[in-house]
């Protein structure tokens, strides 16, 4: 319908006007929002923002700085690297994090590298929201370590973290002996599930401790070598692996490795399953409140020094706060002590935006894991609890295993709703 040119205008200035009527104000409430920042996606840190997001008021909003693409289910990597057709659930999007609250459109998750953290605020490696820097009232650093491949993915994108995974696949089918070096979970999680899924390859597992997972009480390294035996895995204890500068070859055929005990082993493919480094980059300019007071960072095992409550030491950085293996609590480097201290800070948090003194503490239990130990057998070992008189540890073996580990239950804790299995390659 032909409309007149002073109509036509008003029509126009009524549109702009209605879009500032809503823009203003919600730019206005976003800019006026109070910061919490959780600095790193995985495990620990996602139960972290979540937990926060349940409880802070309306004045605050959570987000979560993750340079990944989708959260890492790390906890599969060992078997997917392995085991073909599963690898793609191992990578979520985070789009559904917040949905487990009501106001989950104040909190954010933003794809980007925290590269420095200052008193009050942090720098990007990527502009998000016109900007590199993000100001804050609080934060959390949940940045945990670094691991070697395949345990950690190189790239931050999914499809190439998925490649990853199927060309390792490849070399794995494609070598007779395999060589893992490192005795901790992961290797061990490997070589069980390598001798299962390829009882015909020799494996061989190298660990530089007398002990397999020597942070638990021996009678777990007795439990896995019985593992081990019964399945035919080699294992050699007490001795290191001479890493070449330019890598181990991967082209298939055999080789010799040259252990620091003066003996050599032949094989096709090396895995590393070696250490953990902590990291701690992010915070290394952060400067002591008075000179001689201790460093932000403990110089002896690289972890970030931190109260009862999860506040760093520095009694100047208060606000600043550390879970999950970074942090230098004396725990277990695991998910489960981890997400009880993402409870502690989600209380003091709200406790200090409230005023009050934050006095939630972790208390540190005994060291505990739930390892696998082939396709469908795994276990859950705790240590004893010497606190309570405890001289031996708890074992609860199962047979319950599944191939893809269970990694659907956790797209649904990722407030993902999946009704088609192409879903899962989002």
């Amino acid at each position: 319908i032909p409309v007149s040119l002073p109509t036509f205008l008003f029509m126009k200035l009524l549109q702009v006007y209605c879009i500032l009527l809503f823009v203003i104000p919600t730019f206005k409430m976003a800019s006026s929002l109070r910061n919490i920042i959780v600095v790193g996606g995985s495990f620990v840190g996602r139960t972290t923002a979540q937990e926060l997001a349940k409880v802070v008021p309306p004045t605050h909003r959570v987000l979560l700085t993750e340079p990944h693409s989708h959260f890492h289910h790390l906890f599969t990597f060992p078997r997917f690297a392995i085991v073909p057709g599963q690898e793609h659930k191992a990578f979520i999007p985070y789009n559904g994090l917040f949905s487990v609250v009501t106001e989950s459109k104040l909190h954010s998750v933003v794809q980007a590298r925290v590269t420095s953290v200052h008193p009050q605020h942090v720098q990007l490696d990527r502009e998000w929201q016109g900007s590199t820097e993000i100001p804050f009232d609080y934060i959390v650093v949940a940045t945990g370590t670094r691991l070697s491949k395949p345990a950690a993915m190189e790239k931050d994108d999914k499809l190439s973290s998925v490649e990853y995974l199927q060309k390792h696949q490849a070399d794995v089918k494609r070598s007779q002996s395999i060589l893992i070096v490192g005795g901790g979970a992961v290797g061990v999680q490997m070589a069980t599930d390598l001798k299962e899924h390829y009882p015909e390859k020799d494996i061989t597992v190298v660990q530089s401790r007398p002990q397999l997972m020597p942070s638990f009480h021996i009678g777990l390294h007795d439990l896995i070598k019985e593992r081990f035996d019964e399945l035919g895995i080699n294992l050699i204890t007490g001795a290191r692996v001479t890493i070449p500068t330019d890598g181990f070859p991967t082209d298939g055929k055999p080789f010799e490795v040259q252990l620091t005990n003066g003996n050599t082993v032949s094989t096709e493919f090396v895995i590393l399953a070696t250490g953990q480094t902590p990291n701690n980059q992010l915070v290394k300019s952060l400067e002591p409140s008075t000179p001689g007071s201790p460093s932000v960072i403990n110089p002896d095992n690289g972890y970030i020094r931190i109260r009862p409550t999860m506040q760093f030491l520095d009694e100047r950085y208060s606000n600043l706060f550390a879970v999950g293996d970074i942090a230098d609590t004396g725990a277990q480097k695991a998910a489960r002590p981890g997400s009880a201290q993402a409870a502690v800070v989600a209380k003091n948090i709200l406790s200090m935006i409230e005023g009050r003194e934050p006095e939630e503490k972790f208390v540190k239990g005994p060291g505990a894991i739930h390892i696998t130990l082939g396709m469908k057998y795994n276990v859950v070992f705790r240590n004893p609890n010497v606190a309570e008189g405890q001289t031996e540890p708890w074992t609860n073996p199962k047979q319950d295993g599944q191939e893809d580990m269970n990694v659907e239950g956790m797209w649904q804790r990722m407030g993902i709703s999946v009704d088609s299995p192409r879903q899962y390659h989002l």
